[in-house]
């Protein structure tokens, strides 16, 4: 006999049980003792009234249910059934003429059946409540919660926190701020103030976790929540969107505790791939990085559009495999090509480009790291410098469609050699887009992405994980941050706005002090900002600024049609004296010259060594 039937049948059990004490409470009620000729009379009306409850029972799927997740529907059923049961039992005292039973006593025994039904349907969540003490919340329990918005999702969150026993979560409170339910209370639990009230509350509640269950919240309401909530000390935990209120599927296992993306001060950037990725459709796509942070996405992306082929080509083998065995299970229908090389290797490219065919060039292969790149300035040039030299004249040799080269806003007035390798990648893509009548170039500028290998928040996590201290090298450092989707999606548009040389910009909001992060993280991981996990100023590294701009000042900006990607005008100078001064540079860098840096300060006059 499986589980599920047995549960059945003990439920079953149980309810003839109810009813006959509910029978045999009644009959003492109205004094009618059980002599032995109402012996049978009794027992055949036991029988009768259990077969038809249960048969009621089953009928509206009572027997189905499971137990600690009883509702107020389930309720209304019992209700209904103990109704019905009432009609019958009625009838037949009309019908029987029974002279020790009447109309009052049906009424009574019906109420008694509905009493010790619902009782044993909801015994298993009284009980677990009492376990869990939610029925009597105390502040001394150490997992106490609050929850923000008492509408339909944070009642469904507290449902849910309350029928279980595996989670340790005690929901003590709400915040919510419609005046209207303020002193009220949600399935036992307080409403006890509006938003600005969170800081106080959370303390007279000793409030461990603040869940925040509104789905619907704009963003910069969710900033201004946050804003408050942080100056707790309790972690903060989100429900995600709307939909998954709508399609049910709201619940505790949808609770997320807050990223840091969600203190940005914006919204994410939103673009709609499926009407700007026609171009994609049916070409044969490199994408090179393409097992790095923002490569990998762009093959997943570029997968979901259906190219010819894909062809994935990085040095770093491991990375690439990775990315290869991902995009085998998720798009199994993807032409795809995996190539181990370096851009450095012009032959290799060469040979890649003759052989495939190439409609597309995405180049996302870069030394980045600011640091190392200044202890190995010769290798930022061979890779990022000469590297996009090769594919971009290749690119032009074999009739490439479309060229876009992943740049930084470390570009704009760089103070380290990555940063200014990156502009001279940036004005080799204008040089040879204004001549070529093959390819249309394009370079895509952002700041720093969330996320991405060797960004900043993995190392705070990290940091905070080993128990700090957390690392800032500046009080007033500042940084643009975006997302690796808004990344990528900013290099697919650019894509198909490619034209002539251009270099487009994200609109990234309002840059962020990474100290202010710091802090932030660490409230939110449920910590003290310099008790529990202190903050350790180190200084500017080499080649590292203060701040990030995101052009010069004689680039300027027009926008596009998207309203938060913008073009920047590109620079006139002498292109003869800049080949020349590559070819100064290449000579540099491969004989390993300590020259390299004098000579990009020629090729980029606003490059501070």
């Amino acid at each position: 006999m499986n589980k599920n039937l047995s549960r059945k049948l003990l439920l079953a059990f149980s309810d003839v049980i109810a009813i006959v004490v509910a029978i045999f409470l009644s009959f003492y009620l109205f004094g009618i003792s059980l002599k032995k000729e109402l012996l049978v009379f009794y027992i055949l009306f036991s029988l009768s009234e259990s077969l038809i409850m249960i048969v009621l029972f089953y009928m509206f799927g009572l027997y189905k249910a499971i137990l600690k997740y009883t509702s107020i529907i389930d309720l209304i059923k019992i209700a209904i059934s103990s109704l019905i049961n009432f009609v019958f039992v009625g009838i037949f005292v009309i019908v029987s003429n029974q002279e020790f039973i009447s109309m009052r006593y049906v009424a009574i025994l019906s109420m008694l059946i509905f009493i010790g039904l619902s009782f044993i349907r909801f015994a298993s969540r009284i009980f677990i409540q009492i376990r869990n003490n939610e029925l009597f919340p105390t502040k001394e329990s150490q997992n106490n919660v609050m929850i923000v918005g008492a509408g339909d999702a944070g009642t469904t969150i507290l449902r849910e926190l309350q029928n279980t026993s595996k989670i340790e979560r005690n929901v003590v409170c709400f915040i919510d701020d419609d005046p209207k339910k303020l002193n009220t209370t949600v399935m036992g639990v307080p409403v006890v103030g509006l938003k600005e009230s969170i800081p106080e509350n959370a303390i007279k509640y000793n409030i461990k976790e603040i869940i925040v269950a509104v789905p619907s919240l704009p963003r910069k309401e969710q900033q201004v929540l946050l804003k408050i909530a942080s100056k707790t000390n309790c972690k903060i935990s989100f429900i995600p969107g709307i939909y998954q209120l709508v399609d049910g599927t709201v619940s505790v296992r949808s609770i997320r505790h807050v990223e840091i993306t969600d203190l940005l001060g914006r919204g994410e950037i939103k673009v709609n791939l499926d009407e700007i990725m026609g171009y994609i459709e049916n070409r044969v796509v490199l994408v090179t990085g393409g097992g790095g942070s923002i490569g990998s996405e762009l093959c997943r992306q570029i997968a979901d559009h259906h190219p010819k082929q894909l062809i994935i080509l990085d040095i770093y083998e491991n990375n690439a495999y990775d990315i290869q065995q991902e995009l085998k299970r998720n798009k199994p229908n993807t032409n795809l090509l995996v190539l181990i090389a370096s851009i450095r290797d012009k032959g290799k490219l060469e040979d890649i480009f003759k052989k495939y065919k190439i409609d597309i060039v995405f180049n996302a292969a870069a030394h980045k790291h600011v640091p190392l790149m200044e202890t190995s300035p010769n290798e930022a040039i061979k890779n990022n410098v000469f590297g996009t030299l090769n594919l971009a004249t290749l690119s032009d040799k074999y009739k490439v469609k479309r060229f876009i080269q992943i740049s930084t806003d470390k570009a704009v007035n760089p103070t380290n050699i990555m940063g200014a390798s990156k502009r001279i990648c940036e004005m080799i893509i204008q040089t040879i887009g204004r001549k070529s009548k093959n390819t249309e170039f394009v370079a895509v500028r952002f700041g720093n992405v969330l996320g991405s290998n060797g960004s900043v928040i993995p190392l705070f996590k990290q940091q905070i994980k080993e128990g700090g201290p957390v690392t800032v090298t500046d009080m007033n450092i500042t940084r643009y941050f975006m997302t690796i989707p808004e990344a990528v999606m900013l290099v697919l548009q650019a894509g198909a706005y490619a034209k002539g040389g251009e270099i487009y910009v994200l609109d990234m909001g309002e840059p962020v002090r990474i100290y202010d992060l710091a802090e932030s993280l660490i409230r939110l991981s449920g910590f003290k900002p310099h008790e529990d996990i202190q903050i350790k100023i180190t200084g500017l590294r080499p080649g590292e600024k203060l701040y990030e701009e995101r052009l010069m000042d004689e680039e300027g900006l027009k926008t596009t049609a998207n309203g938060l990607i913008n073009i920047a005008k590109p620079l006139d100078f002498n292109e003869e004296t800049f080949f020349n001064e590559l070819d100064e540079l290449y000579k540099a860098a491969y004989e390993e010259s300590d020259s390299t840096k004098q000579i990009v300060k020629e090729l980029v006059p606003t490059y501070k060594i």
